[in-house]
């Protein structure tokens, strides 16, 4: 019963958009349908994804339509529980924060593609046969494209979404390399584990390549993440929190498949993650710690979320190849919960950044400050999301990182040489961003919701809806309850790590006979409790305090101490870790001119940008750019042109056909 409560869900969220298209262009009770309809599906899907994950393992479910096929399995649902979640808390979310009354231009296209984008990334989950999941792919892409520009008047926003849409077809065409290489070795187009014996290594190494590149350029893995920070940026907040918290993991889970489809894996496949995760780990936190815009912060620090898990499903990928089942439980183990994690707090800030956004109607962190009084429940949502990224105890992001600092440092201290130094290297690289992370998200908080108004002048605030509020609540308290009670989550992540290394549970030790959940569980309810006294003190001594006389301290003749000119900006705090990181970080200081004698005012601008993708992807994609520049010839905008392009293609694909047939029948 589980994949047809999955797939009903996914029929209703596909088909949410819809009754907002049969409405007025300004009906918000149109809205309210579309957005029950899509919490319907989410509640129906994971009454599936529960399904799935307590009870009987299912086989693929066959479907006559096409010949395609459709399975269901422990490490598909895990993935699926994240895109029914963000998807169904996203559409709530924008009732308050994209009501159709005031977007009548792209509400209706709006919530029609934030539906299919929802369908399609189950369909990707489920799919198992090639024709299926790249149909499916393909309609992941193309409505995630449209969501980018949903605000198309923006120069901004078209050309990321443009970038976008070059970047994940860049990624297709790897893809469909990779499954007419599984087809013609195993004469099939079902997408299952190979038979061992049925390719060689070097056929196997060339598939694992190119699920790398096809789906590491969904997932945003360095140097394949150019699109993902403007991409996020322009997106409307609750569609960054469903790219950011969901879409990106499906690149994910295809690296995971793959892996786990082809036979016995090279020592190099592990290792090379292993390397690639440390490596986006630290200067995604390192860019993220940079940059002005809010939501373009977020992005990075998804981009080293990202590195984070990848770094797992390489030390699980070593364990197959070298026989240690608990590197295999605590590497996965730890990428698959630190997913689910990711999945709760990354939406929690994006949320938290678009209620921002509608109060204030800017995202730079330099018009910021001083908040926390006016949009308590935005600070409150915005803290919690930050504690989490920054795998601080007490809340959900230190559980999934405490399993892959175990399983690195079993790696570490019970492997041969090159994978202990690997272990090694990678428990330095994940306690590194873990600083560099919080020295990221203290910048932010700080910046916005301490002090005063950075641009001197107070913003006008709008109101945040009851919806709005209610998603960042619901969030904060999932990413309490999982740091409370991560043992409750261990039988899940058992089934999925024995979906993907194809063993039975007794094969592998149990995540909780590995790694101390209970105690973790423990502990943050003893740091709620202490926080909890803390605030109680607090709050009860100044009723106790006896009165005293308030008198100014010596300020050196600076009477106005908390002018917004003598505060710390967000690009003077960037500054700092840009100092760090130069090597990663490009700083460019644009000073004024000193025409006269007596100068009028003039402003200090700094600027810090990534070198990786200003100095290196950005002009190698701009000189490829001006080269098919010339082949606009082809473009005459005449129908007979076009045919004959077609005439000739489908005689070449002919000639083709025969002379590989060898000129026989």
């Amino acid at each position: 019963m589980s994949l047809p409560c999955i797939l009903a869900g996914a029929a209703l969220a596909g088909l949410s958009g819809v009754p907002a298209l049969l409405a007025g262009r300004v009906s918000d009770r149109a809205q309210w349908v579309s957005a029950a309809l899509s919490v319907a599906g989410s509640l129906l899907g994971l009454a599936g994804v529960a399904l799935a994950l307590t009870g009987p393992a299912e086989g693929a479910a066959r479907s006559a339509w096409l010949g395609a096929a459709m399975g269901l399995d422990a490490l598909s649902a895990f993935f699926l529980a994240p895109v029914f979640l963000v998807s169904g808390l996203g559409a709530v979310y924008g009732l308050g924060y994209w009501p159709q009354s005031e977007q009548p231009h792209t509400g209706r296209g709006l919530r029609l593609f934030f539906g299919l984008l929802t369908a399609a990334m189950v369909l990707v989950v489920v799919a198992r046969n090639s024709v299926l999941f790249l149909v499916a792919w393909e309609v992941m892409a193309l409505s995630a494209f449209f969501l980018i520009a949903a605000e198309e008047e923006e120069p901004g926003a078209r050309q990321a979404a443009w970038v976008y849409l070059v970047a994940t077809h860049i990624g297709t065409a790897a893809l469909m390399a990779m499954f007419l290489l599984l087809r013609a070795a195993s004469g099939t187009f079902a997408w299952e584990p190979l038979e061992p014996g049925l390719i060689g290594g070097a056929q196997a190494a060339a598939l694992f390549l190119l699920a790398l590149v096809g789906f590491g350029m969904k997932a945003g893995v360095m140097p394949f993440h150019f699109w993902l920070p403007s991409a996020h940026a322009w997106a409307p907040s609750h569609v960054s929190a469903l790219l950011s918290g969901v879409m990106i993991k499906m690149g994910l889970y295809g690296i995971l498949r793959m892996a786990g489809y082809l036979p016995l894996p090279s020592l190099a496949w592990g290792a090379g993650l292993v390397v690639a995760g440390g490596v986006a780990g630290v200067m995604g936190i390192a860019a993220a710690g940079a940059q002005a815009d809010l939501k373009r912060l977020l992005a990075y620090s998804s981009i080293e979320n990202v590195g984070i898990m990848l770094a797992g499903i390489g030390l699980a990928l070593l364990g197959r190849a070298l026989g240690h089942p608990v590197w295999i439980v605590l590497g996965l183990g730890g990428a698959l919960l630190h997913l689910l994690n990711h999945s709760l707090f990354k939406p929690l800030l994006f949320f938290s950044a678009g209620a921002l956004l509608r109060a204030t109607g800017t995202r730079r962190l330099d018009e910021l400050g001083g908040l926390a009084r006016a949009l308590p429940v935005t600070a409150a949502g915005f803290l919690a999301g930050a504690w989490a990224g920054s795998a601080l105890p007490g809340l959900n992001g230190f559980v999934g990182e405490l399993l892959l600092y175990l399983g690195f440092f079993h790696a570490a201290l019970g492997g041969a040489a090159v994978p202990a130094l690997l272990a090694a290297l990678a428990a330095a690289a994940l306690a590194l961003t873990g600083a560099l992370a919080l020295a990221t998200f203290a910048r932010a908080f700080g910046t916005i919701f301490l002090g005063t108004p950075r641009s001197g002048r107070a913003p006008a605030l709008h109101a945040i809806g009851p919806a709005m509020k209610g998603v960042l609540l619901l969030l904060a308290g999932l990413c309490a309850a999982v740091a409370a009670a991560p043992w409750a989550l261990a039988p899940a992540l058992d089934r999925a790590i024995a979906a993907w290394s194809d063993g039975p549970p007794g094969g592998l030790p149990a995540l909780v006979s590995v790694a101390p959940l209970w105690a973790v569980g423990w502990a943050a309810l003893g740091i709620w409790t202490a926080a909890a006294g803390l605030l109680a003190l607090l709050w009860r001594r100044p009723a106790n305090r006896p009165a005293t006389a308030m008198v100014g301290t010596w300020d050196c003749g600076y009477a106005a101490a908390t002018s917004p000119r003598l505060q710390y900006t967000a690009s003077s705090g960037g500054d700092g870790l840009a100092g760090l990181f130069g090597w990663a970080i490009a700083r460019t200081a644009h000073r004024p001119a000193r025409a006269d004698a007596f100068p009028g005012p003039a402003r200090l601008a700094l600027v810090l940008e990534e070198r990786l993708l200003s100095a290196v992807l950005w002009p190698f994609f701009l000189r490829w750019a001006d080269r098919f520049m010339r082949l606009r010839v082809l473009q005459q905008g005449q129908a007979h042109i076009y045919l004959v392009y077609i005439l000739v293609m489908f005689v070449l694909g002919i000639a083709w056909a025969v002379l590989g047939a060898g000129g026989g029948p």
